[in-house]
């Protein structure tokens, strides 16, 4: 995968460098190669990204292709929060979540890791809600 980016690090160091913030080089560099690839087809919940591969023939003939996420644009509702959020989540990921017993279910047990920017945002406002509502409930 490193090769990949290995071409475009001029442009990525050049995007770091005008970006003004206080962190160290290589989290700038990686902002920066999120921030490139913005539009990539990628599941919100489950991080799964676009697959390459081959078609092959009955004579074993190879044409590249690409195995990409069934995406879908769903609308989920936020127990907790009482929103709904509109999201680009792949088919297996809306499984995940029905399967988990919701959104909020879905982000408190998914990693970090693989969660978007937004869902981010959205699991650190989840478990806020939650803290404040178990310190009322404490209080009454």
């Amino acid at each position: 995968m490193f090769r990949r980016f290995a071409a475009r690090a001029k442009e990525f160091r050049q995007i770091a460098a005008t970006n003004k913030t206080a962190r160290p080089q290589h989290t700038r560099v990686a902002a920066a190669v999120k921030e490139l690839f913005k539009m990539t087809r990628q599941c919100e919940l489950t991080g799964k990204l676009p697959l390459s591969g081959q078609l092959r023939s009955h004579a074993e003939n190879k044409t590249k292709r690409k195995f990409r996420p069934n995406l879908c644009r769903v609308t989920l509702i936020s127990d907790v929060l009482g929103r709904s959020f509109r999201l680009k989540v792949s088919a297996h990921a809306l499984k995940s979540v029905e399967h988990r017993g919701g959104l909020d279910a879905f982000l408190m047990k998914a990693r970090d890791e693989e969660l978007s920017d937004r869902c981010l945002k959205l699991k650190r406002e989840i478990k806020k809600a939650k803290k404040s509502a178990e310190g009322e409930a404490v209080a009454a």
